[in-house]
């Protein structure tokens, strides 16, 4: 006794994507990257690193407000600073009086 199997189907072939009028089609096809894309992993990587630069730059270098504008805490906030190789400018100093005493004109 032989069983017969049915012939397996074939799936139909997607259709070439439709290039829309006045496009040539080397100019609607995008062409491939010079390097690999990155992965799920590498791309998360790449915004978390993005995205730390960015608000750090926002809060003038400030680590304690850049955390908070993040939900961070300060110590995660520097060791993700660490892991990503970030420099960070350091934050502007407050400006200081260059002289101590009281204002001019009022005798004290």
């Amino acid at each position: 006794m032989t069983a017969l199997m049915p012939a397996p189907e074939t799936a139909p072939r997607p259709s070439p994507p439709r290039i829309p009028k006045g496009l040539s089609e080397s100019t609607a096809l995008p062409t491939a990257p010079a390097r690999p894309l990155p992965g799920f992993h590498g791309a998360v990587s790449d915004f978390k690193r993005r995205l730390l630069e960015a608000t750090l730059t926002q809060a003038g270098g400030n680590r304690t407000r850049a955390a908070r504008a993040l939900g961070l805490q300060r110590t995660y906030l520097l060791r993700l600073i660490r892991e990503f190789e970030i420099r960070v400018p350091p934050a502007p100093m407050p400006a200081r009086r260059a002289d101590t005493g009281p204002p001019p004109g009022k005798v004290g």
